[in-house]
Formats: C-alpha cells, sequence, structure tokens
C-alpha cells in the first residue's frame, strides 16, 4: 500500500467517527491551557485535571502566579511527575508572561519556547488548541502511532522528524484534529505495552498489522 492511500483511508476513518475532538484537559483561558499542557508532560491528563482545579482556585491568571513562591506551587502539584521541575517552571514562566507579554499568551513558536519549561511540543498544542493554527504537536502517543500504522519511516527517529513528515502528508488545517486522532488512538486503543488491534477500525491500513497477519 502506498504511504499516501494509507494516509487516506486512516484519515478518512477519523474524519467520519470523530469529526470534532480536543484536549482532554480542563482550563478556562490561555494561560491555564499552557499551565495545563506543562504539567501533563510525562503525566495523566486524568491526574492533571485533579490537580488543576485548586492550583487555578488559587493562580487562576499569570499575573496571580507570578506572586507565588515556588513552594507553594509545588504544594499544589506535587502528585504530578516530576513536581519539582514543574513547579520552578510554572513560576518562572508566569513572570516571564507577566514582565514580557503583559500576562498574555504569545501566538508563536519561537515566543511560546523562549518560555521556561516550554518546549516544542507543549508550543504546538497552544498553536493548535488555543489559537486555531496549523500545527502538530508529537507526544509519546503521536510518535508511536505513526510509527505503528506505517505513517512515518523507520529514519523519522525524532520528534521533529515525524513532525514534519506527518505535516507534510495532512493539510495544514487538519493538523490539529489529527493530532488528537493519533492520539486518542494510542492511548485507548494502540496503547504501548499491548495494543488492542483486535478492537481497532484501522487495521486494514495499519503497517504493522499487515506484517503480523
Amino acid at each position: 500500500m502506498k504511504r499516501e492511500e494509507r494516509y487516506e483511508i486512516i484519515l478518512e476513518h477519523f474524519r467520519k467517527e470523530m469529526p470534532h475532538v480536543t484536549t482532554e484537559l480542563d482550563f478556562g483561558s490561555e494561560f491555564q491551557l499552557l499551565v495545563a499542557v506543562m504539567l501533563s508532560a510525562q503525566c495523566t491528563d486524568k491526574r492533571v485535571n485533579m490537580v488543576t482545579p485548586e492550583l487555578f482556585r488559587h493562580y487562576p491568571t499569570a499575573e496571580a502566579m507570578a506572586k507565588a513562591e515556588e513552594e507553594d506551587i509545588f504544594m499544589l502539584v506535587k502528585s504530578v511527575s516530576y513536581p519539582n521541575a514543574k513547579s520552578r517552571h510554572l513560576l518562572e514562566m508566569a513572570r516571564q508572561l507577566t514582565e514580557r507579554f503583559e500576562g498574555k499568551v504569545p501566538q508563536t513558536l519561537d515566543e511560546l519556547t523562549s518560555l521556561p519549561g516550554v518546549g516544542r511540543k507543549t508550543a504546538n498544542v497552544m498553536l493548535s488548541v488555543a489559537f486555531g493554527q496549523g500545527a502538530m504537536p508529537v507526544d509519546t502517543h503521536v510518535y508511536r502511532v505513526s510509527h505503528r500504522i506505517g505513517l512515518v519511516n523507520e529514519g523519522d527517529n525524532t520528534p521533529l522528524k515525524v513532525e514534519k513528515r506527518l505535516s507534510k502528508y495532512i493539510a495544514n488545517d487538519e493538523l490539529g484534529v489529527a493530532h488528537h486522532w493519533l492520539l486518542l488512538h494510542g492511548r485507548y486503543i494502540c496503547k504501548s505495552r499491548k495494543p488492542e488491534c483486535e478492537k481497532c477500525p484501522i487495521t486494514a491500513a495499519c503497517k504493522n498489522f499487515s506484517k503480523a497477519n
């Protein structure tokens, strides 16, 4: 099967079955989404959603969080992964937002990645979810699923290479929703340790499935 055909079969399935998808993180503003995405690194959305209501009650804005003590933030997020580093990054990020951007989340990749604790994946989530721009965030689920089902090459061995390959074949205005399609497929069906192929609706176009059967 040619790659273009594989893309079309898979994307068409998701267009029909999951036309309206977005992040499973809870948030009430662009700043809160940024905080939630930073906390979600190597942590489940479910855990983050348990932590953020109280965090946002204390610090609903960048200006409020910028005045916090790192220890106070830590106590509110200590149940997530890497709470020490994340507490520090959240405080530094909030201070820079306040000092450099008047408390508003910037809308360019370069500006976003200039903030402490904000990598390319987090920045792309913000561009896609918060600002509706064409961006493909590559997390562990997107990286794994893209390789398994054959959307990328074996040589696409970094998140950036996967992002570029997917962006080459997926229309710019569909990149954001395609990210969620691949992420959710990886989270609930094409799981890391034991993919549930018997439940998978796209096995006909899956490279790994065709090899194994």
